[in-house]
């Protein structure tokens, strides 16, 4: 019998001023947005931002907005759906004038900024996909 644990996450869409993006590479096999799970004791907006920094290496970072959340089971080895875990996302708007990226997470070895209109297809989770082009309408004219 299989148990599904469940999870809080929390990351963010992170936009610069070049209508970029960034992306991160988990274990070389896999992009997404950054975010990561929440810790015991922490709020979801300080858990975005320690993602995103651990991630991506980004410091200098300006909260703009919640965006939503949406909910879906982590991807696993063979790049399916790892039904061991589900999650469910927050994602935040945030602005940075940081361009040089330096993640600190040994699992998210690749962090890049991406223009804004390729980042779904690099996403490799489609719900990930889904999210991310529902929220275009609310910050692209920021």
């Amino acid at each position: 019998m299989n148990t599904t644990k469940y999870a809080e996450c929390a990351g963010g869409i992170v936009i610069n001023n070049k209508k970029e993006v960034v992306v991160v590479n988990q274990n070389h096999d896999s992009w997404s947005l950054p975010k990561g799970h929440v810790e015991e004791g922490e709020d979801k907006l300080t858990a975005a931002k320690r993602e995103i920094f651990e991630e991506s290496g980004i410091k200098k970072i300006e909260f703009i907005k919640p965006l939503g959340c949406y909910s879906r089971y982590r991807i696993g080895l063979d790049g399916n759906d790892d039904k061991s875990e589900l999650k469910k996302i927050y994602i935040f708007l945030f602005k940075s004038s940081q361009l040089i990226l330096k993640p600190i997470d040994p699992n998210n070895p690749i962090a890049k900024w991406i223009r804004y209109k390729d980042v779904s297809n690099l996403l490799t989770h489609p719900k990930d996909k889904e999210f991310y082009l529902s929220t275009l309408n609310l910050w692209i004219d920021i």
